[in-house]
């Protein structure tokens, strides 16, 4: 996994996290190895916590 990929406790925007699962697929070329499975696999976590996060903000 990259050095800038998810860290634990990350506060990015789920904007944030969006962009550099996009830009896994783009870099994959539509098709996951297994460590970059690994890393959208906690990319997704990460984004959906912090979609929780703004949804609680915005209530």
């Amino acid at each position: 996994m990259s050095p800038d990929s998810v860290t634990p406790g990350s506060v990015r925007s789920a904007y944030e996290v969006n962009e550099q699962i996009r830009a896994l697929w783009l870099r994959a070329g539509g098709s996951l190895s297994t460590q970059e499975r690994e890393e959208y696999e906690l990319l997704v976590v990460e984004w959906a916590a912090a979609i929780r996060d703004e949804i609680i903000e915005a209530a």
